[in-house]
């Protein structure tokens, strides 16, 4: 309830219905792509647009929630009541799973909604796929936040280490590995493997595999990721590590929590 009266909850919600309703305005629904139209083509540029501002948006709202309220003094007040550590810290990370994915949620159910009133087809495929892509995308770096909140003894620093986690997830992603390939004469399947340890790569390829399913766009590594993985296989992993990693990473900050020195 806290988070829904926030306003940053208000301008979370403004941007992503904002965006659903400037492709509405563009007419990405009239257009054409690689034999996409209508409603699946508004999907595939909404994930890619949710892909560059969910993650930076989730860890710089959620690594407060620990450091803040230190920060604030709450604690001494918290720890008056009868609520455990535990109830608080994963009663904190559900609440903002809540508030973070419902409104990605509803800007995608006002694209079918659109899609339903103009008659078109509407994938219930690909709207499935991407919503759970999202929904763990959301997931992984809330549980990445809560473990940074958990470490930053301070909320300025909590809010820079979680540009910095970002930026470093930025910078990791094809080009710079293909780099790092050429200079050091890596295996293609260590430079795969580099890529498919940051959600943000696997989440990209996850949301590009449903329109390319042999990954033309990637090149040569598809052939890697394809032979190892297999086309459902990848669409597979591409939920449940980005799942795993969230709540370790939260498991591990809640660790960090229940041992340090609240007050």
């Amino acid at each position: 309830m806290e988070s829904l009266r926030s306003r940053w909850f208000l301008v979370y919600t403004g941007i992503f219905g904002g965006i659903i309703v400037l492709l509405f305005v563009f007419g990405i629904t009239e257009s054409r792509i690689m034999g996409f139209t209508g409603l699946s083509r508004l999907l595939i540029t909404y994930i890619q647009l949710a892909m560059a501002i969910l993650p930076i948006f989730v860890l710089i709202t959620t690594v407060r929630s620990v450091a803040g309220d230190r920060e604030a003094g709450v604690f001494e007040y918290m720890l008056s009541l009868p609520i455990s550590l535990a109830a608080w810290f994963w009663g904190k990370l559900l609440g903002r799973f809540v508030v973070v994915f419902l409104p990605v949620f509803l800007a995608m159910l006002l694209a079918v909604a659109w899609g339903l009133i103009r008659q078109a087809e509407v994938p219930w495929g690909m709207f499935a796929y991407y919503t759970a892509l999202l929904l763990v995308l959301a997931w992984c770096f809330l549980g990445i936040g809560m473990l940074v909140s958990s470490l930053a003894r301070s909320a300025d620093v909590a809010q820079g280490a979680a540009f910095v986690v970002w930026l470093t997830l930025i910078l990791f992603l094809d080009l710079i590995l293909l780099g790092v390939l050429i200079r050091e004469s890596l295996s293609p399947e260590v430079a795969v493997a580099i890529a498919l340890a940051n959600p943000l790569q696997v989440f990209r390829t996850a949301a590009m595999i449903l329109f390319d399913p042999q990954l033309v766009m990637l090149g040569p590594t598809a052939f890697i990721i394809l032979d190892f993985f297999g086309h459902a296989g990848y669409m597979a992993w591409a939920l449940v590590y980005p799942l795993l990693l969230g709540t370790l990473t939260a498991a591990f900050g809640y660790t960090l929590f229940r041992r340090s020195d609240l007050p």
